[in-house]
């Protein structure tokens, strides 16, 4: 049964695939790269794939995973599948741990993309009558450029501010009475911050925030919602797949929908490579069924999560998977115990007057390695308060996480506030 009679009116043109359609456009994927596609022609050759052999999902286990060495490896444009000619642009991953990743685009992967990010915004509410606040980057970064794709297709009014300038962005908001902001989970905290200093919250008009690029905690949710007066939704992407758009979370807030009709996901053991059965926590592999440019085949995104059973009462008939839980990367190792991410977040959540906002300190002094956890809290003028603070967080981390750290709380904006991705973890130690 539905939740919301609205949302329900807007899904009834969808219908998700049946995995015998999704198997259909698996078997046309493997055709087109077979003949279109020198990377995939020379991966599945070394590797002695037969596609014949594939005759059922179940299948598709006996293909290779693609990595990411691999793309950066085919920099500049060894991915390219289609003819030059219909070729309409490029986009990039940063290339900040390395070679950067190019992805060339054709006018149907641009408009696929498109119908993706409308399908999010209808998620979040909106429709032609919005209008939509896109602060992430323009250019090369797939983000800005991807919410304005979906407003226009949506038909709302795309207001392409880019990052930056808080001021221009303030008096947009305001002026233009935005009801919906594109955004990382950082500015939107930064933007929410300079609103209640400012005392303007009641000239803000925004209902929606879509919000992603960034792991972000419930805390830090939970605070953007408050602050800026709107109900937030999770959007999920990769530029090596399309960019964002390819799963965000619906008025239920339990799970990200994803577009099972344009692209394919597996949730495999990170370590083993097995593919897990649905409600398992694993890594999540994707496949782009339909791309054309740039065609990717079980590609492993380090990103974890799990498939959720069953179909949303929100009335759109697409899977879901759950809120990104982290990577398979992004573990900190100190003292010879793994930390992730949302083990801090998880620790965080627990304490009362603690933030979301934190940064980590590593660094390594004659041979002996040492963490200091810096985050901001509420009362820590008060040198008492201070101190109650730090002793508590000291022993949470012993308790919970089993290390002994050092703790230092902050006041509230203390730490630097990001226009894009904020940068929590600072490993000093072979600096």
């Amino acid at each position: 049964m539905c939740a919301n009679s609205m949302q329900c009116d807007v899904w009834k043109e969808y219908t998700a695939p049946s995995q015998e359609e999704q198997f259909q456009k698996f078997l046309s994927l493997l055709e087109y790269v077979s003949v279109n596609s020198p990377f995939y022609k020379q991966k599945l050759s070394k590797e002695n794939v037969d596609i014949e052999a594939i005759k059922s999902l179940e299948d598709i286990s006996r293909l290779p995973f693609t990595y990411k060495e691999e793309l950066r490896d085919a920099y500049p444009l060894g991915l390219q599948a289609s003819p030059e000619g219909k070729v309409v642009r490029i986009h990039s991953s940063s290339g900040t741990t390395g070679k950067p990743v190019i992805i060339p685009y054709t006018q149907n992967d641009v408009d696929t993309w498109a119908d993706m990010m409308k399908r999010c915004y209808e998620l979040a509410g909106l429709n032609n009558h919005d209008r939509i606040q896109i602060t992430p980057g323009y250019g090369l970064w797939t983000a800005g450029i991807g919410f304005q794709l979906g407003a226009e297709k949506l038909g709302a009014m795309a207001v392409p501010m880019g990052p930056g300038n808080t001021e221009k962005q303030l008096q947009m908001l305001m002026d233009l009475r935005c009801t919906a902001l594109a955004s990382t989970s950082s500015y939107a905290l930064l933007l929410a911050e300079e609103i209640n200093k400012r005392g303007i919250k009641d000239k803000i008009h925004l209902k929606a925030g879509i919000i992603g690029s960034e792991r972000w905690s419930q805390k830090m949710r939970m605070r953007i919602e408050d602050e800026l007066g709107l109900e937030s939704f999770d959007i999920y992407g990769l530029t090596e797949i399309y960019g964002p758009g390819i799963a965000q979370d619906c008025h239920l807030h339990n799970g990200l929908h994803y577009w099972s009709d344009i692209l394919y996901f597996e949730i495999i053991d990170p370590v083993t490579g097995e593919i897990l059965p649905e409600g398992e926590l694993g890594e999540l592999v994707v496949t782009t069924l339909s791309k054309e440019g740039a065609p990717l085949i079980r590609y492993r995104t380090r990103d974890l999560t799990r498939i959720i059973p069953g179909q949303c009462t929100c009335g759109c008939p697409f899977p879901r998977i759950d809120r990104i839980l982290g990577r398979t990367d992004d573990r900190i190792k100190i003292k010879g115990v793994n930390i992730y991410p949302g083990q801090i977040e998880d620790l965080t959540h627990r304490l009362e007057g603690v933030s979301s906002e934190y940064q980590i300190l590593l660094s390594r002094d004659a041979g002996k390695e040492s963490m200091l956890f810096r985050v901001e809290v509420n009362n820590a003028q008060g040198a008492s308060c201070k101190q109650s603070k730090e002793k508590a967080i000291r022993k949470a981390f012993h308790d919970l996480i089993g290390i002994s750290v050092d703790v230092e709380c902050l006041k509230i904006g203390d730490l630097p506030r990001s226009e894009k991705k904020s940068k929590r973890v600072i490993d000093a130690r072979d600096s």
